[in-house]
């Protein structure tokens, strides 16, 4: 591969990134040290180097901001206002974000390591779609009349579900934030949000967006910290409604059980996956190469729906295994403020370690290591994009969520085979297909178990279209008008009627 400048900083851009103001717990409208007066670092994973201290949020921030997000649901004006409002709102909240793009797209880079070029062409872009899309539904959101059997008369209503706990993972700060945030401000709720401490400057200056936005105190509220201490503290709150996790399977089982054994709060999780991409005889080869890197080795291959599995039939397997090699070689890791740079650093120590040891794994069971697996440059976390080929279904690398950029070659005779390989895992997030036939798309998009599927493309995500997962990759959707759903509850109103002429 080829590698860039690695933890030399591009000093033009580097000149944009804003000075860290937000480093404090948000809290009903104000930025507040954490009760404890505890702090953490955030590591810039491309240098190594501390960014800022963070304010370390534990139980009792937890507490104080639930108690003004429950005062601002209860008495306050949010879910009161007409979606309309609400909506009017969320739309300057975007345009906030549209006019910050450079600043928010420089603190992904130095927090998460993601690509600055990728934040500001696609990543913060879709952010503000995804708020302006949720703005637009404000106002539709309704119940329905009822016909009944009987001499009465019924209708539904959608209510907000309260006070909501969203617990966010690293890989997409930003993202992430508004994924979760958008559909719960336009439901009318009020809510606590936990950002991954390995990347947590995006969702604070986001908060300082909202207020400015006019955002009502309370509604959003900040409160960074660690996963076991205030991400359980919300997992476990007696006095929020509803909690929604992104994030490993493992984490989510927990979060089931604070939910049980607290309030019994409804849960939304979108866990971990090893999605399949399944490339038949017919796909255009230099195509497919390109969609297996990109699935593979997008965001450094730390996006829950990651094709680490590739699947590819016999009669192009040959070709196309040299084709992703000689591709794989001119992938450009390094700086990732430098334009060519493709791949950034991963986004801790404990990530990269993680990675290189799935790596060494691999090495020993047995598989063919085609290229990289090393890695990369002096200082900061970054890692080669690694192909292994001769993997076998019951390899860690081809059973375990990596969260990297390792893709898992694996060759097919018939489709019936790759469907059964496919689905021979415990997750069920996401899968591609790449084939030029109709009856192969239609048939293997019904027969894989997973709660996307692309076809001919790769990481299509849209505001408009649910994403979530089967099996051990959770439940409930994320985008669409599906994910308002998580954040609503139906109630029946039914009244008797007297000497109606019909029933």
């Amino acid at each position: 591969m080829a590698e860039g400048s690695n933890g030399n900083i591009n000093s033009e851009i580097y000149k944009k990134i804003p000075s860290i103001k937000f480093t404090k717990l948000f809290i009903n409208g104000d930025f507040v040290d954490s009760v404890s007066g505890k702090t953490f670092d955030t590591i810039n994973p491309g240098t190594e180097e501390v960014i800022a201290k963070i304010a370390e949020g534990d139980k009792e921030d937890v507490d104080l901001a639930v108690k003004a997000a429950r005062e601002a649901f209860d008495h306050g004006s949010w879910p009161r206002m007409p979606g309309c409002e609400r909506g009017k709102i969320m739309n300057k909240f975007a345009d906030l974000i549209d006019e910050n793009l450079e600043e928010l797209a420089a603190l992904e880079t130095i927090d998460a390591g993601k690509v600055f070029s990728f934040e500001t062409d696609v990543d913060i872009p879709d952010v503000s779609k995804e708020l302006r899309y949720f703005a637009g539904a404000a106002d539709k959101i309704h119940g329905r009349t009822l016909k009944l059997s009987r001499q009465f008369q019924g209708y539904t209503l959608l209510e907000p579900i309260g006070v909501v706990g969203l617990i966010i993972p690293w890989n997409f700060p930003s993202g992430m934030f508004i994924l979760k945030c958008a559909p719960a401000l336009a439901a009318g709720c009020t809510m606590v949000i936990k950002p991954a401490e390995q990347a947590p400057l995006s969702a604070l200056y986001l908060a300082h967006l909202a207020k400015l936005a006019g955002i009502p105190n309370g509604v959003v509220n900040v409160v960074t910290g660690f996963g076991h201490t205030a991400g359980s503290a919300v997992a476990s709150h007696m006095d929020i409604n509803s909690v929604s996790f992104t994030g490993s399977t493992e984490v989510g089982r927990l979060i089931m059980h604070a939910a049980a054994n607290s309030n019994l709060k409804t849960v939304s999780l979108e866990l971990g996956g090893k999605s399949p991409l399944l490339i038949f005889n017919d796909a255009n080869v230099d195509e497919a190469a390109d969609l297996a890197l990109f699935g593979s080795l997008a965001n450094k291959g730390e996006i829950c729906v990651c094709t680490s599995r590739v699947f590819v039939q016999e009669g192009i397997y040959d070709e196309l295994v040299i084709k992703l090699v000689e591709k794989a070689k001119t992938w450009v890791v390094g700086d990732p403020f430098d334009p060519k740079t493709q791949q950034g650093p991963q986004v801790d120590k404990k990530q990269y370690e993680r990675i290189l040891s799935y790596i060494d794994h691999g090495k020993r069971e047995g598989a063919s290591l085609l290229v990289g697996g090393r890695p990369c440059g002096d200082k900061g976390y970054y890692i080669e994009p690694t192909i292994f080929e001769n993997v076998k279904d019951d390899m860690l690398i081809a059973k375990d969520e990596i969260f990297g950029p390792v893709m898992a070659l694996m060759k097919f005779k018939t489709t019936e085979e790759v469907i059964t390989r496919a689905n021979a895992t415990t997750y069920g997030l996401a899968a591609g297909i790449i084939t030029n036939d109709l009856n192969i798309a239609n048939r293997v998009s019904r027969s894989i178990k997973a709660g996307v599927i692309w076809i001919n493309c790769y990481h299509n995500f849209d505001s408009g279209c649910p994403v979530g997962g089967y099996k051990m990759s959770g439940f409930g959707k994320d985008h669409g008008v599906e994910a308002l759903e998580k954040y609503l509850q139906t109630k029946a109103v039914v009244t008797p009627i007297y000497d109606s002429p019909w029933l």
